[in-house]
C-alpha cells in the first residue's frame, strides 16, 4: 500500500468508523503528510517503516523547532495510523509502541474574570444591528461553555426556548443538552427576532442561528478575530484564544462550588481528567487570594 492510498483509507476510517470531526481529521492529515514527505525522501513505504526510522523522523521535527506539545500530537497521529494499518492487516506490528511522547507541563488555560466578561459585552456597539448578534454570541458562549465550532454550528431547531435548553452537537457528532440562563436566552432571542429576521439568508444556511451580513453562517476564524478585537477594545490584556469563553464558563462554575462531574457533562468531556484542569485553576486562584490579602503573607 502506497502513501496516498494509505492516508486516504485512514481518513475514511476515522470519519466513518471512529466518527472523528473534520477538525480532527485535518490535524491527523497535516501530521501524517509531514511523515509521508519525510518517508518518501527516504524511499520508505508505510509497510516498511520501522521504529528506528520513526525515531529519526521525530528527531527531525524536534530539530525543526516543533514544540513538545506538537510533537506529542504527531506521535498520537502516527500511533493511530499504524494501529489502523494493523487492523487492515497491512502490518503485523505497530512500530510506535515503545516510542514515548515528551513529558508536557500542564498549561493552565486563560480565563476572564466576571468584570472582564462584563467589559467585553460593554465594548460592543449595540447601535449597530451586528452588535445584538455579538452580544448574543458572547452570552451563549459564556452561559453554555460551547466550543466555537459548536457555536457556529448551532441551529434554530437546537434552541428550546420554553425549556431554557439548547442541544449541542459536539465532537464526533455527540449530542448533549445544556441549560441556558434567562438573560442569555433573552439576548439570543432579541438577536433572532429583531436582527436575524431581517437578514437575507442564503438558501443552504437557513437553519443556522448566527449569520453574517451576507446571510451565511459565521466561521470559527471570524469568531476568534471578533473576540480578540472586542477584548482589545475593552482593554483586556489577556491573550484571547478559541476556548477562552469555554474556560471562563467552567472556571466560574468551579469557583462557585459546582460539581466537577456536572461540569464534565456540560462541557461534553469524555474523560474527567480533561475537566480536572479547572480544579487546578481554582487552586491557583485560592493561593493568589491568600498571598494578596492575608496580613502575614508578606513576611
Amino acid at each position: 500500500m502506497d502513501w496516498p492510498l494509505a492516508l486516504k483509507q485512514f481518513a475514511q476510517y476515522l470519519r466513518l468508523e471512529r466518527g472523528r470531526s473534520a477538525n480532527t481529521l485535518k490535524a491527523y492529515q497535516q501530521d501524517l503528510e509531514q511523515l509521508q514527505a519525510w518517508a518518501q525522501e527516504q524511499d520508505m513505504r508505510p509497510v516498511s517503516m520501522g521504529q528506528e526510522a520513526l525515531r529519526h523522523f521525530l528527531q527531525s521535527q524536534a530539530k525543526a523547532g516543533k514544540s513538545p506539545r506538537t510533537q506529542a500530537r504527531m506521535r498520537s497521529s502516527m500511533r493511530m495510523f499504524f494501529t489502523f494499518l494493523m487492523e487492515e492487516e497491512v502490518r503485523k506490528e505497530n512500530p510506535m509502541e515503545g516510542i514515548e511522547a515528551p513529558q508536557l507541563g500542564r498549561k493552565l488555560p486563560v480565563y476572564l474574570t466576571l468584570d472582564e466578561v462584563d467589559a467585553l459585552l460593554a465594548a460592543i456597539d449595540r447601535s449597530q444591528s451586528a452588535g445584538e448578534r455579538d452580544v448574543a454570541m458572547i452570552e451563549v458562549l459564556y452561559a453554555c461553555g460551547l466550543r466555537v465550532s459548536e457555536l457556529v454550528g448551532l441551529r434554530l431547531e437546537d434552541v428550546f426556548r420554553s425549556d431554557g435548553l439548547i442541544r449541542v452537537v459536539g465532537k464526533g457528532n455527540k449530542e448533549r443538552i445544556v441549560p441556558i440562563y434567562p438573560s442569555a436566552l433573552d439576548a439570543l432571542f432579541r438577536y433572532i427576532e429583531e436582527v436575524r429576521v431581517h437578514i437575507p439568508v442564503q438558501k443552504d444556511q437557513t437553519s443556522f442561528v448566527f449569520l453574517n451580513q451576507r446571510g451565511r453562517a459565521l466561521s470559527r476564524v471570524w469568531v476568534f478575530k471578533r473576540l480578540k478585537a472586542l477584548a482589545e477594545r475593552a482593554g483586556i490584556a489577556k491573550t484571547i484564544g478559541p476556548h477562552t469563553m469555554r474556560h471562563t464558563f467552567a472556571t466560574h462554575l468551579i469557583q462557585n462550588g459546582a460539581d466537577i462531574r456536572v461540569i464534565q457533562a456540560l462541557l461534553g468531556h469524555e474523560s474527567i481528567t480533561t475537566t480536572e484542569i479547572y480544579t487546578h485553576l481554582e487552586q491557583v486562584h485560592l493561593r493568589d487570594t491568600v498571598l494578596t490579602y492575608h496580613p502575614k503573607s508578606a513576611g
